[in-house]
């Protein structure tokens, strides 16, 4: 294990908006859990196209892009805040 320094734009919370060192943009730090519910969201939303079942997947897929939204409005908010251009 390494010990770093990094910049933290954002609370700690579960999407954390970091900058690692020698990166020119920030990153978003998911935490573990956070990790294994998103993964689950995204097998949901397989397991519901396997079965035909469109409205379930509809809707699993609505929730998850709902999530990434919310992480991806936060880290661009973090980046205005700082006055740093988007990656994209």
């Amino acid at each position: 294990m390494e010990r770093i320094e990094v910049e933290l734009f954002t609370d700690g919370g579960n999407d954390a908006v970091v900058r690692m060192p020698g990166r020119q943009f920030p990153g978003v730090l998911v935490q573990g859990d956070s990790l294994h519910i998103l993964r689950s969201d995204a097998a949901e939303v397989a397991r519901a196209c396997e079965r035909g079942d469109l409205d379930e997947a509809r809707d699993s897929a609505g929730l998850l892009l709902a999530n990434l939204d919310a992480w991806l409005a936060r880290y661009e908010a973090a980046l205005g805040e700082h006055e740093i251009p988007r990656p994209y």
